[in-house]
């Protein structure tokens, strides 16, 4: 397993290991994505929107409206609460 230690800034290197795996390199961006309450993933934010094109394709055959999204969003918001 690779850990990493904090500093006072708040900084952490990100063992070789995992940037190797997370296919980064110096000056790329990652977000932290929250999976459980206090659990968080690490992702590369490196690449373009355009690799998404096609993925979801058939999951769903409507579009989704805005009354939709925003009870999703209140839904979300009241259960990470």
């Amino acid at each position: 397993m690779a850990t990493a230690t904090m500093t006072s800034k708040g900084q952490v290197t990100i063992p070789k290991p995992v940037r190797a795996a997370l296919g980064i390199d110096s000056g790329d961006r990652i977000e932290f994505v929250e999976v459980e309450r206090g659990q968080f993933a690490i992702v590369a934010a490196t690449r373009s929107i355009r690799e998404l094109n096609g993925k979801y394709r058939g999951r769903r055959n409507s579009p989704v409206s805005i009354e939709e999204m925003n009870a999703a969003i209140r839904k979300r918001a009241t259960r990470s609460r």
